[in-house]
């Protein structure tokens, strides 16, 4: 998903993960890469009979997508028997994380029952608390949703993982059932927000439809390579990530008075972490087996640099919806550009990097990039914020074309 560039992007008065380069023709969402309906011109031949239906010519449907060059199975195949001999830890260290289903929370606890007879009135109530959030809340709450209904994308890339990836759809392995269950519990956040943001009547939700179809049709790259050190480095930041933008999205939820919407936001969060948990265990194991190898796979991770998984966000209009999206909530706090650097000075203290002794000598020089690299991000984030043009206003479809500052 990230494109091949340099970790400190230009741009980082947005936050790094969340600002991503965007095609070479800026027009290529808009224009070529949309999907259109082509009607090709209808002849005046006289052989033609005016009765007689002349099929329209169709474009083939193609979504956003970035441009740049794709390596795939960069892992060497040796090392496809380093995940085969985890599968027994995995089994016990990763299953052990999932919870069973009859115990998990499930969407309508959280929401109004339609079956009871008290259902307009828990609606009406539910309205009432949510006409103290204010309209950019909102748009940091759709954009969160969206992301978490992308699912089918993330399950799409887990499973171009070498080694782990689930061969049959319903594979018996550790790595497979892991995966699966992942998603089933990752599939009630969007389900439950979705429904959330429905009822309180605040949104467009056709706009926000149209934007989950957009996203999902146009898939991502995280730069993962088909390779599995890569992709659990990759979902050890990205859990982190959405951990504390729901956490955010509580925190200012119980300000504005829906205590509702704050429970849901961190129960949503206490799952992220969770899933955290899991997986800087597989990238910790693999430090432990491999260090030399782990070592550069973070470090060509963090060149790449991290970005959201939404950023092919698209509504149908604005080509830059994911960095207006990305600005909000960077200015309301929800998630920013020096929690993109907590999350990697978090990560290389959980995996302990700077500790790490009897590195090969490439091994120690990415040792040396990653640790000193969040320090480089604040310094120059700091820099970029002095220098931050004054702020503009855009309308954004979610809430009915309303403008903010971005």
């Amino acid at each position: 998903m990230a494109l091949q560039l340099h970790p400190i992007a230009s741009h980082l008065h947005k936050p790094p993960s969340m600002t991503m380069s965007r095609p070479h023709n800026q027009q290529l969402r808009s224009r070529s890469l949309s999907p259109r309906l082509m009607a090709s011109p209808v002849s005046n031949s006289p052989l033609l009979s005016p009765s007689k239906e002349i099929a329209k010519e169709k474009k083939p449907y193609m979504p956003p997508r970035e441009v740049h060059v794709q390596k795939m199975h960069t892992m060497p195949p040796q090392k496809l028997e380093i995940f085969k001999s985890l599968e027994p830890w995995a089994e016990q260290n990763l299953l052990t994380i999932l919870k069973p289903v009859e115990k998990s929370w499930q969407p309508q606890d959280f929401l109004p029952d339609p079956a009871s007879e008290g259902f307009h009135d828990q609606l009406e109530e539910l309205r009432q608390r949510t006409k103290e959030l204010p309209d950019d809340y909102f748009v940091v709450l759709v954009g969160d949703m969206i992301t978490e209904e992308a699912l089918p994308t993330y399950q799409t890339m887990l499973n171009t993982l070498d080694g782990v990836r689930d061969e049959t759809g319903a594979s018996p392995t550790s790595w497979a059932i892991w995966t699966r269950a992942w998603t089933a519990e990752e599939n009630r956040h969007g389900d439950l927000l979705n429904k959330y943001l429905y009822l309180c009547g605040r949104v467009d939700m056709r706009q926000i439809e149209k934007t989950i179809q957009y996203l999902i049709g146009s898939g991502m790259d995280p730069g993962t390579e088909n390779n599995p050190y890569l992709g659990f480095i990759y979902t050890s930041f990205q859990e982190r990530a959405t951990f504390i933008s729901h956490g955010n999205t509580a925190r200012l939820a119980k300000d504005h008075g829906d205590l509702k919407l704050a429970q849901i936001c961190g129960t949503i969060a206490a799952d992220e972490k969770r899933h955290e948990t899991a997986y800087t265990k597989i990238v910790e194991k693999l430090f432990e087996i491999d260090p030399d190898g782990t070592m550069l796979c973070l470090e060509d991770m963090m060149r790449k640099k991290v970005s959201m998984p939404a950023h092919l966000m698209y509504d149908g209009s604005d080509d830059n919806l994911f960095e207006n999206y990305s600005s909000v909530a960077q200015r309301i706090g929800v998630y920013t550009a020096r929690d993109y650097a907590d999350i990697l000075e978090f990560l290389v203290q959980r995996w302990k990097v700077a500790d790490m002794t009897g590195l090969s000598s490439e091994a120690q020089r990415a040792q040396d990039y990653v640790c000193k690299l969040a320090p480089r991000i604040r310094k120059l984030e700091e820099r970029a914020q002095a220098r931050a043009k004054e702020s503009t206003l855009c309308p954004f479809s979610w809430i009915f074309g309303r403008e903010l500052k971005v």
